[in-house]
C-alpha cells in the first residue's frame, strides 16, 4: 500500500494496494535469518512504510533485537514540517535506524522542489541522522554521437513503467537482451520478502514462498541454475527465456527490464510459485 500511485512504480503501489505483514509474521520471518548466517541489514519498505508507523517501529525494534542494521526508504509524505519530520524521525533514532532513504523526484512530486524531502534533510540533520536520496528521472531519449538512440533516466520498465513510458522510445530486436543488467540471480546480495510469503530474487521473480518452505532452508537450497526462470536467464538473458518457453512475443523492446517483465506476466499461469503476486503483474 502508498498514498501515490506513481507511473514508474514497479510494484504497482496504490492506496489500493493490499498485502501487510503482522507483527507475528514480521517475527517469523527475523527468526528465520540468524540461521542463513549472512544477512546483516533489514530494510523496512513498500510501497510506503510510513503508513502503517506503529508496526514498522516495532519490526525495526525486532530486528534490532536479532542484531540486524536497520533501515527505511520512504517518499516523505509525513514530512509536512522541518518539526513534524523530527517528530517522525526521532523514534528511529532512538531505535538506533543510522539512516533514512527518501525518494526525491519529479516521478513522485512533479516539477516542483519537493519540500518534504527538505524537511526530511533538515531533521535529519539535527538529530544526526544520514539521509540517502533516491532519485529517478522520466525516461528520455538519448543521442550518442554516431547518432544512436538509448533511453535515459533510469526507469526500469516493468510494473506500471511497462504501460505508462513506452510510447515513442526507441526499442532493439529481443535477440539483443541476453543478460539481466539489474539482479545477481547467481549470488543474490539481497531479497525482499512480502507478507504473502513470496521471496522475490527481482520484484514478481521469487526463489520460492516463506510461508511454504521456512526462509533459511528456502536460500539454503536456492539453485539458480535449476530455477525454471533464474536458469534461462543465467544461460542467456530475457532473450533465451523467451526462446525457452516460446512466448509470444514482439519483436522488439525498449530495454532487458521491458522484454522479461512481459514474459514473466505471460507465464504467471504456468510458474504461480514463482511469478507472485499477481498485483506486482497489475493483475
Amino acid at each position: 500500500m502508498c498514498n501515490k500511485a506513481c507511473d514508474h512504480c514497479f510494484v504497482y503501489g496504490s492506496p489500493q494496494a493490499q498485502g501487510t505483514f503482522t507483527l507475528d509474521q514480521i517475527r517469523q520471518a527475523l527468526d528465520e535469518l540468524p540461521k542463513i548466517g549472512t544477512i546483516e541489514s533489514v530494510c523496512f519498505e513498500g510501497g510506503e512504510p510510513f503508513l502503517f508507523y506503529p508496526i514498522m517501529l516495532e519490526g525495526i525494534r525486532l530486528a534490532r533485537e536479532r542484531g540486524f542494521k536497520p533501515g527505511v526508504v520512504t517518499n516523505a509524505y509525513w514530512a509536512v514540517s522541518a518539526a513534524d519530520a523530527e517528530a517522525w524521525l526521532r523514534p528511529l533514532k532512538d531505535l538506533g535506524v543510522p539512516s533514512v532513504s527518501i525518494s526525491d523526484d519529479a516521478l513522485h512530486y512533479g516539477e516542483d522542489e519537493n519540500s518534504h524531502a527538505r524537511n526530511v534533510k533538515v531533521a535529519a540533520e539535527k538529530l544526526g541522522m544520514a539521509v540517502s536520496v533516491l532519485r529517478t528521472e522520466k525516461p528520455s531519449i538519448v543521442v550518442n554521437a554516431e547518432g544512436q538512440r538509448t533511453v535515459g533516466g533510469g526507469v526500469m520498465f516493468r510494473g506500471r513503467a511497462a504501460e505508462k513510458f513506452l510510447n515513442g522510445l526507441p526499442t532493439k530486436p529481443y535477440e539483443q537482451f541476453t543478460k539481466c543488467p539489474t539482479e545477481d540471480l547467481r549470488n543474490p546480495g539481497r531479497v525482499h520478502v512480502d507478507a504473502y510469503g513470496n521471496v522475490h530474487l527481482c520484484q514478481g521473480l521469487c526463489m520460492g514462498n516463506m510461508w511454504a518452505t521456512p526462509l533459511a532452508e528456502l536460500v539454503r537450497g536456492y539453485d539458480p541454475d535449476a530455477h525454471p526462470l533464474s536458469g534461462p536467464m543465467l544461460r542467456g538473458g530475457p532473450a533465451l527465456l523467451a526462446d525457452a518457453y516460446a512466448v509470444e512475443r514482439k519483436a522488439e523492446y525498449v530495454s532487458a527490464c521491458h522484454l522479461c517483465y512481459e514474459l514473466r506476466k505471460a507465464l504467471m499461469g504456468r510458474f504461480p510459485e514463482y511469478l507472485a503476486p499477481p498485483h506486482v503483474y497489475g493483475l
